[in-house]
């Protein structure tokens, strides 16, 4: 018969194995989905990546002055 410990050993190999299978598949699927959408067509305007001041953003900045 298996000692509490051998069971507690075996309950957090399953425990992690299966966290690091379900961490996989999602990073499959994610790389998965990446590399589908690349293949859209996309506005020069959402191609661009960091900070960009829209009128939104602008009238905040209008909000916070002194």
């Amino acid at each position: 018969m298996k000692t509490v410990e051998e069971s507690r050993r075996g309950f957090f190999k399953a425990v992690a194995i299966g966290g690091a299978t379900a961490a996989a598949a999602v990073a499959t699927t994610l790389v998965g989905k990446r590399i589908a959408s690349t293949n859209e067509v996309v506005s020069e305007d959402q191609t661009r990546i960091g900070y960009r001041e829209t009128a939104h953003i602008r009238q905040y900045y209008r909000t916070t002055q002194i």
